[in-house]
């Protein structure tokens, strides 16, 4: 595999990973009866916010680095509204599948494939994000990155 591909791909994991655990501890959302999670445009704009101060204050962003942290921010959440499309219940789409005496291959192929078409579509943009946010840092800022995802997110503030 290409270095500047493999390096991509780890930063585009790595930034998801960062996210998603930055999401999980400030998670105050809501949650419907069904399991389901649901965020609204202001939620995500708190978290957003809440997101690139934390980030920004442990990585000593400047404005320009945090813009490119927003963008990064917008562009994962577009990712995963992509993702989620337009179900308001992924557990019944799943329950769904076997609701029959036979497992619905059909329906289970055409949700992989929406998807996989998701991620597949929305990807150029969440690694250009990526790698313009990565790139924007000082060489002490990218290796305080790379040590927090070493560490597996528990580098900054986390109990093991």
């Amino acid at each position: 595999m290409k270095s500047w591909l493999k390096r991509t791909l780890i930063g585009v994991f790595g930034a998801s990973v960062l996210f998603g655990g930055l999401a999980a501890c400030s998670h105050r959302g809501h949650h419907g009866g069904d399991g389901t999670y649901a965020m609204s445009e202001e939620d995500a704009a708190k978290m957003k916010a809440r997101m690139i101060e934390k980030v920004g204050s442990r990585l000593d962003l400047d404005e320009a680095q945090k813009a490119k942290l927003g963008v990064l921010a917008d562009t994962l959440r577009a990712q995963r509204n992509a993702l989620v499309g337009t179900t308001t219940n992924p557990r019944a789409e799943l329950q769904s599948l076997i609701a029959g005496p036979t497992f619905d291959r059909g329906k289970a192929k055409a949700l992989v494939e929406s998807k996989t078409g998701a991620i597949t579509t929305q990807s150029p943009e969440v690694i250009a994000a990526m790698a313009d946010f990565y790139d924007s840092l000082r060489p002490e800022q990218q290796a305080k990155v790379r040590e927090f995802m070493a560490s597996r997110g528990r580098g900054w503030g986390h109990r093991s």
